[in-house]
C-alpha cells in the first residue's frame, strides 16, 4: 500500500511491497463478539435483517464550517452515491451518520459534540470527518467512533463499509492531495466549489485549522484548469475558488495566484455565462500582486468581490495574533482594489476581545470599519482553541468581549451600503432559491445579492434587472430581460408580480451579517452575505430518490405570473401579465379525471331522478 494507517490490527507492519489485508489497510478495530453456545431464532431473524448488501444503505451527511468543508462533503457524497449509497438529510431514517466537522470556533465543535451524542443515543453507526478529528485526534468525544481525515476523503467508502460492519476505523495520516476528478454531488448543481490548495503558510496564534489542514499544498495549474473545463461542460454557472488562504496559492510549486487566475479565466466561456469567485485571501500574499489581481477582478467573467480578513484595527493586536501584516498594509490592499476595480466589494472579518486587546485597540478597530463602511463584516468574539498559543494568553473578561461585539455590530448595522444602487440596471447571475421560497437569488458583478421573482427554470441563467428597492443585506429587482447563453439575445421569462416583495421580511431574505457570532474562520467559510456556510438542510438534490406518483400529485405547484417583453422604441419593457403555467401531461390527466367524475355524477343524478 502507498500509505500505512494509524492503526494496524495485530501490532506489526507489513514489509515493503506487501499488500495488507483490508482490515489492516483501512486500520480497523474489529467488533468484539460475545460468546454464545446457542443462537436463538430471534437472533437469527435480527442478524438477517441487519446484514445488508454493501452500498444499499442510507447515509445522513451533515456539514459544518467553510466552503472547503462543503466541497469535501460533496466529494464524499459523490463517491458514496456512485457506490450505491443513498444520501439523505433525514437523520432518523439513516443507517449511518457522517458528520464533516469544523474546528475554527467552540460553537461549531459544540454543535458537533451534540450531534455525536444524539447519534450514540440513537445507536447509529457514526463516521466523523473534517478538521476536528484531524486536528484533535485524541478527543474524548471521538472514542469508539470511526474517523476520516481531510486528506483521506477519497477512501470514505471503505470507512463507511467497515463502520457498518461494526468496526472502528481511523484514517488520519496525511498523504497526497485527493484527486479533483472524484465523483461529486454538488449541493447546488450550478455552483462548483473548487479547492485550489490545502493548508497555509501562516502561523496565527489563535488558529486551530492549521493543526488540521497543515502546511501549504497546492494543486497544479493544469489540474485546476482541467477541472474548470469539466464543470463548465456539466452546466456549472459559478466557480468558487476555495482555500485556507487563496493568496498563498502556488508558492510551494513555483507559481502564483495571478498565473492560476489568468489560466482559469481563459478557460471560461467568453459569453460570461459562467462566473469565477475568488476566495478568501490574507493581505500579506496579495500585496506584491495587487495590480495583477485588480486586472483579473475587472474581467467580465470574474466577480468584483474579495474577502480580505483584517481581524483587528490595531497593529499591536495584529502582532499578538502573528498576522504578518500591518493595518497600513491592509488599507493599501483595500484602497488599491477600490481605486482600480469599478464597483469593487470587499468583505472583512473582525475578532473582538483577543487577549490583550485594550479599549484603545478596540477603538482603532471601530475607526477602521467606520472609515471604509464595509458592506460585509463578519464579527466574532474570541474563542480560545485548545493547543493554540492564544489559548495560553490572558483573556479579556467575557462581559467586555460581549460589549465590544455588540458595539461593533451596532456600528456596522448603521451603514446603508446599497442605497446608491436603487434604480440601477445590472446584470445578475441566478443560481439559488431564497429561504422565503418566493424569490430567486442572483448576484451582481460585485456579488451583491439580488432577490427577484421568477420561475425555477431561470436558475442557472443570467438576466438584466432593474433594482427597485434596497435592504440592509440584499437588494430587490425586476427582470428586464433574460440573456441567452448562446447568443446573448433576450427571451420571455416567467415572473411573479413584485408588488408583494414588501411582504418578504429582510431577515428571511438575506442573512444578517451582524449577528454577534458569525464566523471569523478565515477559510472562506462565510458567504459574502455574511452567513456561515453551516447548512441546516444538507440535502443533495442530485441523489434524491425518485418521487412516487402520490408525491407528485400532492406536491404544491404555485402558479407564477409571466413577463412579456414588449418593444417600446429602442427599449424592451417587462410587462407583468398573470397567466396559468404551461400544462403538462399529468395536469391534463388530472383535469380529465375530474371532468369524467363530474359527468358520472350528473348522469347518476339524472338516472335516479327519472
Amino acid at each position: 500500500m502507498e500509505d500505512i494507517e494509524d492503526l494496524l490490527v495485530g501490532g506489526g507492519a507489513a514489509p515493503p511491497g506487501f499488500r495488507l489485508p483490508i482490515t489492516a489497510a483501512v486500520g480497523i478495530n474489529p467488533m468484539k463478539k460475545k460468546k454464545s453456545n446457542k443462537l436463538e431464532p430471534s437472533s437469527l431473524l435480527q442478524n438477517s435483517s441487519t446484514c445488508q448488501v454493501p452500498g444499499t444503505q442510507t447515509i445522513f451527511l451533515k456539514t459544518f464550517g467553510c466552503s472547503h468543508n462543503q466541497s469535501d462533503s460533496e466529494y464524499m457524497a459523490g463517491q458514496l452515491s456512485a457506490f450505491g449509497y443513498a444520501i439523505s438529510d433525514n437523520a432518523e431514517g439513516a443507517d449511518l451518520w457522517l458528520i464533516n466537522t469544523c474546528t475554527v470556533k467552540s460553537p461549531s465543535q459544540s454543535a458537533m459534540d451534540t450531534l455525536i451524542s444524539k447519534c450514540k443515543s440513537a445507536k447509529k453507526p457514526l463516521v466523523v470527518a473534517g478538521c476536528v478529528p484531524q486536528g484533535s485526534r485524541d478527543l474524548k468525544e471521538l472514542e469508539g467512533v470511526s474517523v476520516v481525515g481531510v486528506q483521506q476523503i477519497d477512501r470514505v467508502v471503505e470507512v463507511v463499509e467497515e463502520t457498518l460492519k461494526g468496526h472502528e476505523v481511523r484514517l488520519l495520516n496525511r498523504k497526497t492531495l485527493p484527486a479533483l476528478d472524484l465523483p461529486k454531488v454538488r449541493k447546488n448543481k450550478y455552483v462548483e466549489i473548487l479547492p485550489i490548495n490545502v493548508g497555509c503558510l501562516g502561523a496565527c496564534t489563535y488558529c486551530k485549522t492549521k493543526h488540521a489542514r497543515g502546511h501549504l499544498g497546492s494543486y497544479t495549474v493544469d489540474s485546476l484548469v482541467g477541472r474548470v473545463k469539466s464543470v463548465v461542460n456539466d452546466g456549472v454557472k459559478e466557480i468558487w475558488l476555495s482555500s485556507e488562504d487563496t493568496g498563498a496559492y502556488g508558492r510551494d510549486i513555483g507559481v502564483n495566484l495571478p498565473i492560476l487566475l489568468n489560466a482559469i479565466v481563459s478557460a471560461l466561456p467568453t459569453n460570461g455565462s459562467t462566473m469565477l469567485r475568488i476566495g478568501m485571501t490574507n493581505p500579506p500574499y496579495i500585496l506584491e500582486h495587487l495590480k495583477e489581481i485588480a486586472e483579473i477582478l475587472c474581467h467580465p467573467c470574474v466577480y468584483s468581490f474579495l474577502h480580505v480578513p483584517v481581524q483587528s484595527g490595531s497593529d499591536a493586536i495584529l502582532t499578538a495574533m502573528n498576522r504578518e501584516y500591518t493595518v497600513g498594509e491592509f488599507r493599501k490592499v483595500v484602497d488599491t482594489l477600490t481605486e482600480l476595480v469599478p464597483g469593487m466589494q470587499i468583505a472583512t472579518d473582525i475578532i473582538c476581545g483577543f487577549p490583550g486587546e485594550t479599549d484603545e485597540d478596540f477603538a482603532q478597530t471601530v475607526d477602521l470599519i467606520k472609515d471604509y463602511k464595509f458592506s460585509q463584516v463578519h464579527i466574532s468574539q474570541f474563542y480560545p482553541r485548545p493547543g493554540t498559543p492564544a489559548a495560553r494568553m490572558k483573556k479579556v473578561p467575557s462581559h467586555i468581549v460581549k460589549k465590544r461585539s455588540r458595539e461593533l455590530t451596532s456600528v456596522f448595522e448603521s451603514f446603508t451600503p446599497y442605497d446608491a444602487m436603487e434604480g440601477n440596471v445590472e446584470r445578475i447571475w441566478i443560481t439559488d432559491i431564497a429561504t422565503d421560497e418566493m424569490h430567486l437569488v442572483g448576484h451582481t458583478k460585485g456579488y451583491v445579492q439580488v432577490l427577484v421573482v421568477g420561475p425555477e427554470s431561470l436558475l442557472g441563467s443570467s438576466a438584466m434587472i432593474k433594482i427597485t428597492s434596497v435592504g440592509r443585506w440584499s437588494v430587490f429587482g425586476d427582470i428586464i430581460q433574460i440573456l441567452d447563453d448562446r447568443s446573448g439575445v433576450t427571451s420571455p421569462s416567467d415572473k411573479k408580480d413584485t408588488n408583494n416583495k414588501a411582504k418578504c421580511v429582510e431577515d428571511t431574505c438575506g442573512c444578517s451579517l451582524a449577528k454577534p457570532e458569525p464566523c471569523a474562520c478565515e477559510s472562506d467559510a462565510c458567504e459574502p452575505n455574511g452567513c456561515c456556510n453551516i447548512a441546516e438542510n444538507d440535502s443533495y438534490p442530485e441523489v434524491e430518490n425518485g418521487r412516487n406518483l402520490g408525491g407528485l400529485l400532492l406536491r404544491k405547484k404555485p402558479l407564477r405570473p409571466m413577463v412579456e417583453l414588449e418593444d417600446n422604441g429602442n427599449h424592451k419593457l417587462a410587462v407583468s401579465n398573470v397567466r396559468d403555467r404551461d400544462w403538462g401531461l399529468l395536469d391534463n390527466v388530472l383535469v380529465g379525471g375530474i371532468f369524467m367524475s363530474l359527468l358520472t355524477i350528473v348522469v347518476l343524478v339524472l338516472y335516479v331522478g327519472s
